[in-house]
């Protein structure tokens, strides 16, 4: 089992920054994906960015140039530095963690609070 840890989130004016971290802990398999999604009042679960243990990302075309994920295998942690924040991406964030062998399990965290809001 695999447990995901979610911190970062906050209020921030229009323009502002933060930075979302995530750690996994427990029975980490070492090819997975770790990614964060993002849910609006509303809205369904979006994908905001994912990363590769090997190092490929993908991003979300309404975050691509302001957004970047990055990880520390060692850590087992992912990061989303998010610049140039807009009110429309205030949301729940939510870590994933898929892992790439069979099974292809995959995993949540319980969710951190961004609101972009002056």
């Amino acid at each position: 089992q695999v447990q995901l840890v979610e911190s970062g989130g906050g209020l921030v004016q229009p323009g502002g920054s933060l930075r979302l971290s995530c750690a996994a802990s427990g029975s980490v398999i070492g090819i997975n994906v770790m990614g964060w999604y993002r849910q609006a009042p509303g809205k369904e679960r979006e994908l905001v960015a994912r990363v590769h243990s090997l190092g490929s990302t993908n991003y979300a075309a309404s975050v691509k140039g302001r957004f970047t994920i990055s990880r520390d295998n060692a850590k087992n942690t992912v990061y989303l530095q998010m610049n140039s924040l807009k009110p429309e991406d205030t949301a729940d964030y939510y870590c994933d963690l898929l892992e790439i062998l069979p099974p292809s399990r995959e995993y949540w965290g319980q969710g951190t609070q961004v609101t972009v809001s002056s």
